[in-house]
């Protein structure tokens, strides 16, 4: 055990106390089985599971395409206003309950839109249950807009032209799905369209694909904050640079664990980051498919690197440092962490 803590017990006790930012959250990925059975049923929904322990057991996945194919799948049950209002009010009960203060979560609009359901009734859902954890918790939130990357740029550029009505409610813009064969430089032109919006934007690059996207997404797409980003350890140079500019990477432990991007917890390169002055932060990316929310992500990591106190106080700090959130309130989150410090 590190120095600073007498037990595992006394470190699950400070991630617990440590208030934090969550900054990597698929809101379609925290639809747990239960609640997917429900919405079936409530939408009159087929899918190819008899019960929730045949949906666990679909968990077993050895890329992220795999883990990409059974999410979509179960995207299919979210139809209505409501379904996307009891997704996000079922994440963000978790993330009270692991003393989250500020979210930060990503929607795939492309993969409702294409099935008919309305953009306007998704961006409802999830912002009146974003208000009520607001009102019920004092939690603040963004709301991040992704496309998709293994489709076009041109539909990208379509589903920001369906955004613009709901500007005053979505803060930013990012890219996820398939990585690999899909570069940063795809979508610089809907990017640089975004920027000129007053969007903020992120995207997913260095989980599976080489440290260039990571270059690329901040040399074309000009972005705000990486996602992942764990291969960008394999260039020294491009490391020395994230940590000069103190770039934020939203560093997701049980995802890379649970996809194969790391065959062991204890292999995780999180420390590492840190040992090289990376501001690197711990978040759930699709907590239901990957076994873990923000405060279980804390402890496996800390269990398994041996992080020291002063370790998990700077990554509850660089939760809040990176958010999109004002001056004036991240110093009040600064204060609120050092009285647990």
């Amino acid at each position: 055990m590190h120095e600073g803590f007498a037990s595992r017990e006394e470190r699950a006790a400070l991630i617990a106390e440590l208030p934090k930012a969550e900054l990597h959250l698929q809101i379609e990925g925290s639809l747990e089985p239960a609640l997917m059975f429900e919405l079936a049923q409530r939408n009159r929904v087929a899918i190819p599971f008899a019960s929730v322990e045949e949906v666990r057991a679909a968990y077993a996945f050895s890329n992220l395409q795999d883990f990409l194919d059974i999410y979509y799948q179960g995207m299919g049950v979210l139809h209505r206003e409501q379904d996307f209002h009891d997704l996000t009010a079922a994440y963000l009960a978790h993330a009270h309950a692991d003393n989250v203060r500020h979210v930060e979560i990503f929607f795939d609009p492309q993969g409702h839109t294409a099935r008919g359901v309305a953009f306007g009734t998704v961006v409802a859902g999830i912002t009146r249950a974003l208000d009520d954890a607001e009102a019920s918790y004092g939690m603040t939130s963004k709301l991040i807009m992704c496309f998709l990357r293994h489709l076009s740029e041109d539909e990208a550029e379509a589903t920001l032209d369906a955004a613009l009505p709901y500007l005053d409610r979505i803060a930013g813009v990012g890219l996820d799905s398939s990585e690999v064969g899909h570069p940063p430089a795809k979508f610089e032109r809907v990017f640089a369209r975004a920027k000129r919006l007053g969007l903020k934007t992120v995207a997913h690059a260095g989980e599976e694909g080489p440290p260039e996207y990571v270059r690329e997404a901040l040399d074309l797409l000009k972005v705000d904050r990486i996602d992942h980003g764990n291969r960008s350890l394999e260039d020294p140079a491009l490391v020395a640079r994230l940590a000069a500019e103190g770039m934020t990477l939203t560093v997701c432990p049980l995802s890379n664990l649970k996809l194969c991007v790391v065959d062991d917890i204890a292999a995780h390169p999180l420390k590492t980051m840190l040992d090289a002055g990376l501001k690197a932060t711990v978040n759930s990316d699709d907590p239901s498919y990957f076994g873990g929310y923000v405060g279980a992500n804390y402890q496996a990591v800390a269990d398994a690197l041996d992080l020291s106190r002063d370790e998990l106080v700077t990554l509850a700090r660089n939760s809040f440092t990176g958010s999109f959130l004002s001056d004036a309130d991240k110093a009040k989150h600064m204060t609120a962490i050092d009285a647990c410090a």
